[in-house]
């Protein structure tokens, strides 16, 4: 969803909408109260549940973060499974994304996490079905990794880890549709740690556990042959188009800025299928992409696109943290203490 200009200051926009906003939160808390009274139930499974998640509408690099974490578990011995609702994508029941999928058909983020992963990754709007047709397939995965749902209270969770957008973060800290948020920003207290990806720019309440995320770029890889590969100084003399169509372009954009390239910029909406016509219409000698983009491209041949992996850096050491939390984990129902 692209973020709307008034979402980041309070304004005439954001006070003309605020009667929404109240609406919108009662029905937040009154959905909460229902679950946290047992009045709709919350539903475990037999392996502790992190979610990765946020309050806020639009990309805060949670696809990245997520595939850190994965890859970290394994490394420490465990082995990871990945949940998704499958946003994008047209599929409507319970579905394990292979490598061979179809952007369209599960989504973009699940299709890129079952490509750079060894572990499997399941999708469904119902987080529920997911992660128990995902330890049917695989009993031996340990710890699921529920991609976003933080909202989502009737998948029983252990840990809840909140990633919140340096540049943007709260916005104007207003409810939808006033402004970005889902829930209030007390919500973050709830949390077991925060995630902030890049530099604050605004005040944010203490967190105990607080780490810090950057994303690094790597080695570009043409989309045709990614055995070809080239450091992005490799572009600086070339005519460039960049193209994003995530949750947060501008960040695409800044980082290729801050690797000293000059391109034109084309954002897109999240999650937009159609690269092909936006191809057509642009006139240079390389087109930059975003890893999550580059998996809709399966049938596309143009020999301009070259694509721009990130690698995630974080302090202090959000992995090993997780991992000690996993080791304390009782059996119990968590829901946030309003």
């Amino acid at each position: 969803m692209r973020f709307p200009v008034f979402w980041q200051h309070r304004g005439l926009s954001s006070y003309l909408l605020s009667p929404l906003s109240v609406l919108f939160y009662a029905l937040v808390q009154s959905r909460a109260w229902l679950f946290r009274h047992g009045y709709c139930k919350v539903q475990r499974v037999a392996v502790p549940v992190v979610v990765i998640g946020n309050i806020s509408i639009g990309g805060t690099g949670k696809t990245p973060l997520i595939r850190y974490l994965a890859d970290a578990l394994r490394q420490q011995g465990r082995q990871p499974g990945i949940i998704s609702r499958g946003y994008g994508g047209s599929y409507q029941g319970v579905r394990q994304v292979l490598p061979g999928d179809d952007a369209k058909l599960v989504g973009d983020e699940p299709l890129l996490l079952a490509r750079d992963l060894t572990c499997p990754v399941f999708i469904c709007r119902d987080r529920v079905a997911a992660a128990q047709a995902l330890l049917s397939d695989y009993p031996t995965v340990d710890v699921l990794l529920a991609d976003d749902g933080l909202q989502h209270y009737r998948l029983g969770r252990d840990i809840e880890i909140a990633v919140i957008d340096g540049t943007r973060g709260l916005g104007n800290g207003c409810l939808l549709p006033a402004g970005p948020l889902r829930e209030t920003p007390q919500r973050l207290a709830q949390t077991a740690a925060i995630v902030i990806h890049g530099k604050m720019q605004q005040p944010l309440a203490a967190h105990p556990q607080t780490f810090t995320m950057h994303l690094t770029p790597g080695d570009t890889y043409q989309l045709k042959q990614p055995q070809q590969r080239k450091p992005l100084s490799a572009f600086q003399h070339q005519s460039l188009a960049a193209i994003a169509a995530i949750g947060h372009p501008q960040r695409f954009f800044q980082m290729l800025h801050d690797s000293g390239l000059r391109f034109q910029s084309h954002a897109l909406a999240d999650h937009y299928h159609h690269l092909e016509k936006i191809f057509a219409s642009i006139d240079t000698e390389v087109i930059l992409l975003t890893e999550k983009d580059a998996v809709k491209l399966d049938d596309c041949f143009d020999d301009r696109i070259w694509v721009v992996p990130v690698s995630v850096d974080i302090a202090p050491d959000l992995a090993a943290w997780l991992n000690t939390q996993l080791a304390t984990i009782k059996d119990k129902a968590w829901m946030p203490n309003y």
